[in-house]
């Protein structure tokens, strides 16, 4: 046999690609800390951590807006299943947290999507999960929006989505009702 024959097989692993956006991204650099530029291995036992505490969080975000820990990531194996998923946790106790139309209080976790967009205060993440097969860990592919992650994205939805692409169920209304613009007119 030849070293090609013995070698092997080559694992898939699955990766969680996620972008970011902040309107002030520009002037203030709060994504300065993370890794835009190559994937990195995440053990499948570790928690990926997300906040402003970088004796914690593998992802530092540099906003004192965002709590130590915003929230977390665990990586996991449905029971009786060889489907892997992720798990979000909300860890603010200050912020709600809202993945898609689902709003997470303080230690509320929910699945994570297959495609969902993350919003935390002014935070807009779009986060894609790219399967594999690997159980020992898995990877992030960071990457940096130019434009709001809400108004650009193609996510399915059985709602109809305004004219301004912001489905209203996103946000709590907060007691406030839909008021009328003219097309010509700007927020």
């Amino acid at each position: 046999m030849t070293s090609f024959e013995e070698a092997g097989t080559e694992e898939t692993v699955t990766c969680l690609h996620m972008t970011f956006y902040h309107p002030c991204q520009q002037d203030k650099m709060m994504f300065r800390c993370l890794n835009f530029r190559k994937r990195e291995q995440v053990r499948a036992d570790e928690m990926a951590k997300f906040g402003r505490d970088s004796n914690v969080c593998r992802y530092k975000l540099m906003d004192t807006r965002v709590s130590r820990i915003q929230f977390s990531l665990q990586f996991y194996r449905k029971l009786n299943s060889s489907e892997v998923c992720f798990e979000i946790k909300n860890m603010s106790k200050k912020t709600k947290l809202i993945v898609n139309q689902t709003e997470l209080g303080y230690l509320n976790k929910t699945d994570l999507p297959w495609k969902c967009i993350i919003c935390f205060g002014d935070y807009q993440i779009l986060a894609e999960i790219q399967e594999g097969e690997s159980m020992d860990y898995f990877e992030t592919h960071l990457h940096l929006a130019e434009v709001p992650i809400l108004q650009e994205s193609c996510l399915p939805s059985l709602q109809p989505i305004p004219e301004n692409g912001i489905p209203s169920s996103w946000f709590p209304s907060q007691g406030k009702s839909p008021i009328e613009i003219d097309e010509n007119e700007s927020c």
